[in-house]
């Protein structure tokens, strides 16, 4: 196999996003729900996302700095009240989490300008997006930054407090139906996959090597 050797520091910032995403692919969204400390609500997608424990149970997604090294308006509330919620987006709402990326001026409510309904959380103050299978309420635990500047890392690790799940979508073990849950993922360049039955396969974990 022949293979070309690309060194990441050799490259500018955006193009070494776009290497980064068209790699490692595809990549959950977390569709993250926030409020700021004068009450308006923030909606944004981020596909740096994934779960991070079981014990407590938690999950962490990363809030990259804006294109001209600005954090993002979810950094800022996150920051300032501890807070956000996770929504999963299925497939039936991916243009309207597509719309939430677009960079409103802080303060602009993204449910509002894209025709989404805020629904109440129980533990924290940011809502949850109604239309949205699955939520979790989370409190922050830590913030890591990684680099500074254009595309720089935020992790937030959550826990989450809580889970809000379509009954639908429950099997009867307790546990999401993968079958049904319509996930979209994030891809590189402007591709999403959708994750169909017929795209899917199992693996039982081997018992012995």
């Amino acid at each position: 196999m022949l293979t070309r050797m690309i060194i990441p520091s050799e490259m500018s910032p955006r193009e070494a996003y776009a290497l980064l995403i068209s790699c490692v692919a595809p990549r959950p969204i977390a569709w993250v729900s926030t409020c700021a400390p004068d009450g308006s609500t923030n909606l944004a997608p981020y596909s740096f996302f994934n779960a991070g424990g079981a014990n407590p149970v938690s999950v962490v997604f990363s809030c990259t700095n804006s294109r001209d090294g600005r954090p993002k308006d979810t950094l800022r509330n996150v920051q300032a009240t501890g807070e956000f919620v996770v929504n999963i987006a299925p497939y039936w709402l991916a243009e309207k989490m597509n719309q939430t990326s677009f960079e409103y001026e802080y303060g602009v409510c993204e449910f509002e300008q894209v025709g989404l309904t805020r629904a109440p959380s129980q533990f924290v103050k940011p809502p949850r997006v109604a239309e949205s299978p699955i939520s979790m309420e989370c409190k922050l635990f830590q913030i890591v930054q990684h680099g500074a500047g254009p595309t720089a890392a935020n992790y937030v690790i959550g826990e989450v407090l809580c889970f809000h799940i379509a009954e639908h979508l429950l099997k009867s073990e307790g546990v999401v139906d993968n079958l049904v849950a319509d996930y979209i993922g994030r891809m590189g360049e402007a591709w999403y996959v959708h994750a169909i039955p017929e795209a899917m396969f199992r693996m039982e974990r081997p018992t012995q090597g």
